[in-house]
């Protein structure tokens, strides 16, 4: 072990090394720590304000519930990580970020408070052994709740599996205090990249920013110096009624459909399936669909895409799951009945599971339609639920190679009247070079429920995976580019959610796209079955599409149908569009950026047409 994280165990108060989930279950919440309620609550001493509660946490039938005090903790701040370290980053530094502040005056008073502390430490891989980071994490013992989110997500190492010769390349430090007493509230997460280990410090409780996308980064900094990547998408085998199987692998930033692509389509108390209701004038439209396909999951948001993995006879990409469990989103679920599939999951669970800004009492059945309240009316957008893999059905246990490879948009609506950037189909055909160009602005959408302070279209960054990167956007995008140019025999395909058009559609259309392409196959469209979407950036539209027997209405495929949008309000929309592309990848003609991709993208700011960004494809 590290001599930093040798010093700080030796000098706590205390030091539990911890070896299973089950031990972590029991230390979130101590018997002989709760109060009259059942609540166990998680605070501090803060100089100059006295004990902080951060946050409370209670024993229910299917697992543990955490409820933080302040509506603010419930969700990731976009604006969290901070790179403390010299080596290349295209990132905030700690010096840009805290002039005022020295990092390493900052690093041994986090030793010296946590030297305070009765501490729970666990040694866990990021990724898969061999495949990812061997890594070490140190909390205070009465954040265990914490912890067992990390070791659910990452997996966690008995000491009879620890070798010998174990020294650790990761480690996480949890000061949950360091949030008040040093960075005015907000959550910060520090990565400081030395020569021997990465240490990631919280300082903050919310698990999103360094328990789960901390971690990321870990990877993705691996990936980095070794060539390959990480990447931010839900993968399924879809299995249709006819025992045919598509892998399909879903993209997009926080709140693009990436857990959703793993669910079951909802459908209506009589069995059909809304494909939307329009917003102007109010009427709903139906799809009768007797028979959905089966799935199993492979990946649910990160993805190891391993050189080990390929296969350079197949030009698809071969990836396998980098978590041990899923940070599952669940605010769409507003009631009893909405998904079946996975209420039972978590109300009857295999194992406990870990439930965060959901509204359970002790010894109850924390229930995930039932999220805490930001407000007085006003239900927490973020609830989650840690989920662990072993226990999700049908799940995929090995590596698979993936046919279509789907990004997903969360679109606002779009009409005459009021033009947006939600023109896009329920599903556009993309060549290579688009689907690189994609990735590079990976727009995080509209109504954003995961993250805090978003407005308008704004940008996930590089492979949507980007606000987890610690180092540079070019690299990350060569990396990608090199990924799609050796990939193209994979399907890449464009979906919208929540608004096609004028239509409010929730995700819908990923689910009957799902279904559309699990049944015709990942084969290449017939060009006399595509069109060239009004809008060049969305590729191609369908000229038509049936699913089992019911044809999906034309406004549907192309947006410029819809009378309450046309021509001149889809236009106006692709304008938008436009601009937010060329205002993003300009940032990435640089020096050090792929030739093959500096075509590319001089080709968008040209306002290239979709036969000339097929030509961009491999070898051009």
């Amino acid at each position: 072990m590290s001599q930093s994280a040798e010093d700080v165990l030796k000098g706590a108060k205390s030091a539990t090394f911890v070896g299973s989930v089950e031990d972590l279950i029991r230390l979130a919440v101590p018997e002989d720590g709760v109060d009259a309620r059942g609540i166990f609550t998680v605070g501090y001493e803060v100089e100059g304000r006295g004990y902080v509660p951060e946050l409370e946490v209670c024993r229910v039938r299917n697992g543990i519930s955490a409820n933080y005090v302040e509506p603010y903790m419930r969700r990731r701040d976009p604006d969290c990580m901070v790179i403390a370290d010299k080596r290349p980053t295209g990132k905030r530094t700690w010096d840009e970020r805290f002039p005022d502040k020295d990092w390493e005056d900052v690093r041994q008073a986090t030793f010296d408070w946590m030297k305070t502390q009765d501490l729970a430490y666990f040694v866990f891989n990021a990724g898969l052994a061999g495949k990812g980071t061997e890594a070490v994490a140190i909390a205070p013992a009465n954040a265990a709740f914490f912890a067992l989110g990390l070791a659910m997500l990452q997996g966690i190492l008995p000491k009879e599996e620890i070798r010998e010769e174990f020294f650790h390349e990761a480690i996480i430090y949890v000061a949950p205090p360091f949030r008040h007493t040093h960075f005015e509230g907000r959550q910060v997460v520090v990565h400081n990249r030395r020569e021997q280990v990465h240490e990631l410090f919280s300082y903050n409780l919310y698990p999103g920013p360094s328990a789960k996308k901390g971690i990321y980064g870990v990877l993705l900094n691996r990936g980095e110096y070794e060539g390959w990547v990480t990447a931010h998408c839900s993968t399924v085998q879809v299995v249709t009624p006819y025992d045919n199987t598509c892998t399909i692998m879903h993209e997009g930033a926080s709140g693009g459909g990436k857990s959703e692509m793993l669910e079951q389509m909802h459908r209506e108390q009589d069995g059909q399936i809304r494909l939307g209701t329009n917003t102007v004038t109010g009427e709903s439209k139906y799809l009768t669909l007797p028979r959905g396909c089966r799935l199993h999951p492979v990946t649910d948001d990160m993805a190891l895409c391993h050189p080990d993995y390929q296969k350079p006879e197949v030009k698809k990409l071969t990836l396998y799951d980098a978590e041990d469990a899923w940070f599952l989103r669940v605010n769409h679920i507003t009631k009893y009945g909405t998904d079946p599939h996975l209420e039972a999951m978590t109300i009857n669970p295999p194992s406990p599971l870990l439930f965060l800004n959901i509204d359970a009492k002790p010894g109850s059945t924390a229930l995930i339609w039932d999220a805490i309240e930001d407000e007085p009316g006003v239900p927490c957008p973020n609830p989650r639920v840690i989920m662990p893999r072993k226990d999700y059905p049908n799940i995929v246990t090995e590596p698979v190679t993936v046919d279509v490879r789907s990004f997903g948009v969360r679109t606002p609506p779009c009409t005459a009247e009021q033009p947006t950037y939600g023109v896009l189909g329920m599903i556009n055909i993309l060549p290579p070079a688009l689907a690189w160009l994609w990735r590079l602005v990976a727009p995080r959408g509209h109504a954003n429920p995961s993250i805090v302070d978003t407005q308008g279209m704004t940008s996930e960054g590089v492979g949507s995976y980007w606000p987890f990167a610690t180092g540079r956007a070019v690299d990350q995008a060569n990396l990608l580019l090199s990924q799609f140019m050796n990939t193209d025999e994979t399907l890449f395909v464009l979906i919208p959610n929540q608004h096609v058009g004028c239509w409010e559609t929730s995700f819908t259309p990923q689910w009957i796209v799902r279904e559309y392409l699990a049944r015709r196959g990942s084969s290449v469209f017939p060009k006399d079955r595509l069109l060239a979407a009004r809008c060049p950036l969305l590729g191609y539209s369908l000229k038509s599409m049936q699913v089992e027997g019911t044809e999906i209405p034309e406004g549907f495929l192309r947006v410029e149908t819809q009378p309450e949008v046309g021509e001149s309000g889809y236009d106006a929309g692709a304008e938008v569009l436009k601009a937010f592309f060329h205002d993003q990848i300009s940032a990435f003609s640089v020096a050090d950026l792929d030739p093959h991709g500096q075509k590319i993208i001089e080709a968008c700011l040209s306002d290239a047409s979709v036969t000339e960004y097929e030509a961009l494809g491999p070898g051009a």
